[in-house]
């Protein structure tokens, strides 16, 4: 899916790498790294890079891999963020990402006003200028604004293309500024005591808070890619070489800061480099042009990753439109670019460059965890289609992703607590006006399938003795009738709610061809669509087939759903229609050759009333079945729909044993812990001249489900006689087990 974003593309590989390296090594550099040094010791200064960089070169190469694997269009980050992740999560970040970037702007003309420290000093001095005119020249908040109006206008008025040319300047005079630095003078003032710091230092999460935007440069090439003539080749190779570039330096730094300058002068004097630099004033000159270049970068990125939001219609009504506008004469934002600067201004107001600074570090972060998340859950997804040129690995990005999210929390808890809140907000919203657009499902399809995938190897490689596990339902159920009653489906889907596993197949009488597959596609919409609002945890599936037996015999031998292999089957019927039952009755003997369970519902218009009562009746030739019937009505009673029923069992038995089937059904209850009350069992004496059928009529005529068992000498000698009996009652539930299950 392409942006459809006009652009020029004539930039090639260098412009990534100047404009992620002029990022790096611009204003925390300059301003910040010997108060770092200062307030936690050179060793803490290290730490802070290095803890900075297992974020950012995870990041750089989740980009670089992310870049390959697909045509990049304008937007950059969020562009490959939204491909990835599905567009729904992809606004959320990127909207995140511009007002970060946005932001970022308003940082970096801060800090140039701070690198404007000489002239502020000059203008002083000067006795012509009038004192009111004099004090509102000199407010760091009146000339951010003024740099910020000049700013605005060289991008309004000549738009990116300036933007790259000045980056060669910048990278030239930062070139300049950090070799008369590293010419300095190092007099080792603070001795080999890498640990030592001022007294009342800073928290060294604080400090990081601060300095991490020195490492967020990584991702300014990105916001590049529209205008990139092959960002597959060019984000990977600038991006990475300009992290490798930015580390050197930064330790570099650190370590001539400290044996360069006293820690007490490091910590309080915020150009002390310009102390240490062989010719003093360069340092200034490349502080302005480190945060000019980088406010540049940021306000060249930021327009187009709200325009690359915009062209993908994430907005409201005409928003969209009028943020993905471009200028027609050079297909510049023109109207995200307006946006940009009026957040800019705001923030510029702030005044403030550590305020500032903590609000881009969160909102980085949050995105550089996201970049290294979208490459694990890539790899591990194994998805075909996901085929980048240049790879990752999964060892690099997951730890990256982790140490971020912690980051968060560890740099300011009220800023991640609130952070989170926001990101999820700004979810909902999205997701609400974009309810068209794939969110959360493909973020993790290809993943669950792995993990599926994985748990049924793990449980098929584990399953070597199953006669020592606890039993619960692996139910298939095959039928024709799916749009003329819902019964089956119901009970399956009780049955599978909590404590079972349930397959619903809907069975085409024929053979496979076009037509069939076609029918079968379009019935398989029809059964997701009917079954949509029922929170069913029930695997739907159809199946093709020339007769009901040979699709039962095709079944039968799937595996299940839950890596198992299936262990029951429920037929269904109505007693006005004996096709569906003369089925099951078909194939019973060949369902107990496979050792399954047997069950056949008979449904009739009663259906299942108030789903109140289930009566179990235990005769004396089921006791073989009686523990399955017992535990179906128990799993049964798991589901919501049935949180107000209760079981009672009844049992028939010859007057002279009912002392001994009393006992046997209580031992049976207490141990199995169901919640059956001794009370709701009920024994009849059966006399000879009595009929069953009768007293099972009589006493469950208003049963919303009765369970009888039955075998297979019944169905031998009875037929379908067995189950046609019991006019009067509703839904009954016939059960035969192939052997007697435990449920201790």
């Amino acid at each position: 899916m392409s942006n459809n974003i006009p652009s020029a593309r004539t930039m090639g590989t260098l412009p990534v790498f100047m404009t992620a390296v002029s990022t790096i090594l611009g204003a925390i550099l300059f301003l910040r790294f010997g108060y770092a040094v200062g307030h936690v010791g050179l060793m803490g200064a290290l730490g802070i890079i290095a803890i900075g960089h297992l974020v950012t070169v995870p990041t750089a190469l989740a980009v670089a891999e992310i870049a390959t694997n697909q045509k990049v269009e304008g937007g950059g980050a969020y562009y490959m963020i939204s491909r990835s992740f599905g567009l729904n999560i992809g606004a959320t970040i990127g909207i995140t990402l511009f007002l970060s970037q946005a932001i970022s702007v308003a940082f970096y003309v801060i800090a140039f006003v701070e690198s404007l420290g000489p002239l502020i000093q000059w203008i002083e001095t000067l006795t012509y200028i009038h004192p009111f005119v004099k004090e509102w020249i000199l407010n760091s908040r009146s000339l951010g604004v003024i740099m910020m109006s000049l700013l605005t206008l060289l991008m309004l008025s000549k738009g990116a293309n300036i933007g790259v040319k000045a980056l060669y300047g910048v990278v030239f005079v930062l070139a300049i500024s950090l070799g008369m630095f590293f010419l300095g003078d190092s007099t080792a003032p603070n001795g080999n005591d890498f640990y030592r710091t001022i007294k009342n230092h800073d928290d060294f999460f604080k400090v990081f808070t601060i300095i991490f935007p020195a490492f967020t440069g990584i991702a300014a090439g990105l916001g590049l890619s529209g205008d990139l003539k092959d960002p597959k080749k060019s984000i990977p190779k600038g991006t990475l070489w300009a992290t490798i570039v930015g580390i050197i330096i930064y330790v570099c730094v650190a370590i001539k800061l400290f044996y360069s300058a006293p820690i007490w002068n490091l910590a309080t004097n915020q150009m002390v480099m310009a102390d240490i630099a062989i010719w003093g004033p360069i340092i200034p000159i490349g502080l302005g042009c480190a945060a000019i270049s980088s406010a540049l970068g940021s306000i060249m990125i930021a327009p187009r990753t709200l325009q690359a939001l915009g062209a993908d219609k994430i907005f409201p009504g005409s928003l969209s439109s009028l943020f993905s506008k471009v200028r027609k004469k050079d297909g510049e934002p023109f109207n995200a670019l307006v946006i940009t600067c009026i957040i800019s201004f705001a923030f510029i107001l702030l005044g403030d460059i550590n305020t500032v600074a903590g609000v881009i570090s969160m909102f980085f972060m949050v995105t550089y965890g996201i970049i290294c998340l979208i490459s694990f859950l890539e790899q591990f997804a194994a998805d075909p289609s996901y085929r980048p040129t240049f790879k990752s690995r999964w060892y690099l990005s997951l730890p990256g992703a982790i140490l971020c999210f912690w980051l968060m929390f560890k740099m300011d808890f009220t800023y991640a607590v609130s952070s989170t809140i926001i990101m999820i907000l700004l979810y909902i919203w999205v997701n609400n006006i974009n309810k068209d657009k794939k969110g959360l499902q493909k973020l993790f399809k290809g993943v669950l399938f792995q993990l599926s995938r994985q748990f049924q190897i793990f449980l098929q490689k584990r399953d070597t003795d199953a006669s020592n596990e606890e039993w619960r339902p692996f139910i298939i159920s095959v039928s024709k009738d799916s749009f003329k009653r819902q019964s089956a489906f119901n009970l399956l889907r009780w049955l599978s709610h909590k404590y079972g596993f349930g397959t619903y197949i809907h069975f085409i009488d024929g053979f496979l061809s076009k037509d069939t597959y076609e029918e079968s596609q379009n019935i398989m919409d029809r059964l997701l669509k009917q079954n949509e609002g029922l929170k069913s945890k029930v695997y739907l599936d159809t199946i093709i087939s020339p007769s009901y037996t040979s699709a039962i015999a095709q079944v039968i031998q799937l595996s299940g759903v839950s890596g198992k292999g299936n262990n029951m089957i429920l037929f269904e019927f109505t007693q006005d229609e004996k096709e569906s039952l003369n089925d099951a009755i078909q194939n019973y003997q060949l369902l107990r050759a496979t050792e399954f369970d047997v069950c056949i519902l008979r449904s009739t218009i009663k259906g299942f009333g108030y789903k109140k009562d289930i009566h179990i009746w235990i005769r004396p030739n089921d006791f073989e079945n009686a523990n399955l019937m017992i535990l179906l009505s128990y799993i049964i009673l798991g589901h919501p729909e049935w949180k107000q029923g209760e079981i009672k069992i009844f049992s028939t038995y010859p007057p002279t044993e009912k002392a001994e089937t009393e006992a046997k059904l209580i031992e049976l209850i207490q141990e199995g812990r169901l919640p059956i009350s001794p009370s709701n069992i009920q024994l009849i004496p059966q006399l000879k001249e009595e009929k069953i059928d009768l007293i099972i009529s009589k006493k469950s005529a208003d049963a919303d489900l009765t369970i009888v068992g039955y075998n297979s000498d019944q169905i031998e000698t009875e037929s379908d006689n067995t189950f046609n009996k019991y006019p009067d009652l509703g839904n009954i539930l016939f059960v035969s087990a192939h052997k007697e299950h435990t449920i201790e």
